[in-house]
């Protein structure tokens, strides 16, 4: 009997007598390390696909490299979710999600079910809840942004925009930048007001914008954007002398990314407590791959945000996830989840908000208290 081991051609047979759909065996590579039980029947590769990575799933309907060439490595892409062509590692594609050409996603990104960006996007550390659409041009790495409440109602970013996540302040400069638009306890309900960044413009991290708020185009943003507001904001004019390593104060920074931390222990428990108890045995692997995008995050922006302290020396930041309480939604029926959680009464959303606005409230508490050294 041949080996899975031994050669391409084998590989792609087997895929292909599973119902997988292969457009052009010539122009396709699956790797040795590929669990074939892990690419669903009705998959579809397309010329140019290249698949790696023993991690690496494929649902029913995902499609890779609809446009152009397209690699995948242990990734996941749920049913129907696709990528036009591009680079994609370490990163979860729920539910007809999609990437468009040239996309560059790296580990630690979550794109929640119908999230999109067009072409040419970089994406690393950044969690798109349902619905979110990124323009094309976009680098959008080490944020979470959520808001809109369909696909034709929903938070978007416009074409030419960056997320500048790097700060030249201290000895060689650091990462912990990231940024909030929307958030966690009420975003994840797909109830609130969409949010728009207009185009060929930025945000310097770590930033935070409200629900219901535009950023003009052809601006960065410098500062926080509250709920249901309009900003246009010229930068003002700074010429002054800049001392070598110089090192900014421990806040507003330090407090930003606790809040971050904060909502990424709470999304953690929306999917623990709520979508893997809710979630079909075939559903079920890719929601267990997105539990681990997020525990990639939260340790990732602990690490950053212990990098600045310990430079400023400052107590290291520690977060408790003990005793975070218990969901107290009903999680019967077999819907579909988005169809699930628009279906929710009014009661029943405010008291979810309620508990992981509380999650938010503990992490937190304990963040911020290691960090005065109480």
């Amino acid at each position: 009997m041949t080996n899975w081991n031994e050669n391409l051609a084998y590989r792609l047979g087997r895929l292909a007598d599973g119902g997988v759909v292969i457009v052009d065996p010539r122009q396709t590579w699956v790797g040795s390390e590929v669990l074939p039980e892990r690419i669903q029947a009705g998959a579809i590769l397309h010329p140019g696909a290249r698949l790696g990575g023993a991690s690496l799933w494929l649902g029913a309907g995902a499609q890779v490299g609809t446009e152009g060439p397209a690699t995948l490595v242990d990734s996941v892409f749920d049913e129907r979710a696709s990528i036009a062509s591009g680079y994609v590692s370490g990163a979860v594609l729920l539910r007809d999600a999609s990437l468009g050409g040239s996309a560059h996603v790296r580990a630690g990104t979550l794109l929640e079910e119908e999230a999109s960006t067009a072409h040419a996007v970089g994406l690393k550390q950044t969690i798109l809840l349902s619905y979110v659409t990124l323009g094309s041009l976009i680098n959008f790495c080490d944020c979470l942004m959520a808001g809109g409440s369909s696909r034709k109602d929903h938070s978007e970013v416009g074409s030419g925009y960056i997320h500048f996540n790097f700060t030249p302040w201290g000895e060689r400069g650091d990462k912990a930048t990231p940024s909030l638009v929307g958030e966690v306890p009420r975003g994840v309900f797909l109830r609130e007001p969409r949010i728009f960044l207009g185009g060929s413009g930025g945000m310097i991290g770590p930033t935070s914008v409200g629900y219901g708020s535009v950023a003009a185009a052809g601006q960065v943003l410098r500062r926080d954007l509250g709920a249901g507001r309009l900003l246009l904001s010229p930068p003002r004019e700074i010429d002054k002398e800049l001392l070598p390593r110089h090192k900014d104060k421990v806040e507003p920074r330090a407090g930003k990314n606790i809040e971050y931390v904060a909502q990424l222990f709470a999304l953690r428990e929306w999917y623990r407590q709520v979508r893997l108890v809710r979630a079909s045995s075939g559903s079920r692997p890719v929601l267990e791959a997105a539990l681990g995008v997020l525990d990639l995050c939260i340790r990732e922006r602990i690490e950053q945000l212990n990098r600045f302290l310990v430079e400023r020396r400052a107590p290291r930041a520690k977060f408790d996830a003990a005793d975070l309480g218990r969901c107290p939604l009903d999680l019967a029926g077999e819907r579909e989840h988005t169809t699930w959680v628009k279906a929710l009464p009014a009661d029943a959303v405010r008291d979810g908000v309620g508990w992981l606005t509380g999650v938010v409230e503990r992490v937190r508490a304990a963040g911020q208290a290691s960090i005065r050294g109480s």
